[in-house]
């Protein structure tokens, strides 16, 4: 099994950021699976590579071209896959991915987190989604992902496919027993109701 962490080219403000990325990358190897990451040497990325590649972990790394020197391609993986585009990458790290967990990070990781849980909630994909929440640090994006509930925006079976914990070892183990879900039917999607097409502005 490979598991393609999405996390971030700096370190935080957080010592606990490191220290956990560090602890998560040397479970992914001792318990037999690979690291699918950005490639880089750089903040936590390189630091979750270079846990699992210490720990004698199979490290594979995906980076377009334009980013070689500004992430540091990382020499020590165990596999370097040099792509073209962000586009590329991202479609790269999936194909060779059997999960999907983020950690800490910018707008990169949210990016990358959220195109891999939409793909899962269209059937793209039955591949585990997961939010490593160290420290808290996803609360906020978390109340706010279960806010659209509240609001009609998405359905709690979708947002059941977006596994969550703050323990590195509690979510390798759910990762490595993961079942797919079975949905209920799709519920067609909402026409618009007369009413509305009849509003206009004052």
């Amino acid at each position: 099994m490979r598991i393609c962490v999405f996390l971030g080219s700096r370190f935080g403000t957080k010592p606990v950021y490191t220290e956990l990325a560090v602890k998560f990358g040397g479970l992914i190897a001792q318990n037999g699976m690979g690291l699918v990451y950005g490639g880089g040497s750089v903040g936590l990325m390189g630091a979750i590579a270079m846990a699992a590649s210490r720990a004698g972990g199979k490290v594979i790394g995906v980076l377009p071209e334009n980013l070689r020197n500004r992430e540091r391609e990382n020499i020590g993986a165990t596999e370097i896959h040099i792509v073209d585009t962000m586009h590329q990458r991202k479609a790269k790290m999936a194909e060779l991915s059997d999960a999907f967990v983020a950690l800490p990070g910018g707008i990169g990781t949210l990016e990358e987190l959220f195109e891999v849980w939409t793909w899962a909630q269209l059937g793209y994909h039955s591949k585990p989604c997961c939010l490593l929440n160290i420290d808290g640090y996803y609360d906020p994006m978390i109340s706010f992902i279960d806010n659209m509930i509240t609001e009609g925006f998405l359905n709690k079976q979708h947002r059941d496919l977006l596994l969550v914990e703050d323990d590195p070892i509690t979510l390798i183990h759910r990762i490595a027993n993961f079942v797919p879900f079975e949905f209920e039917e799709r519920r067609e999607l909402e026409s618009v109701p007369s009413m509305v097409l009849d509003i206009s502005i004052q």
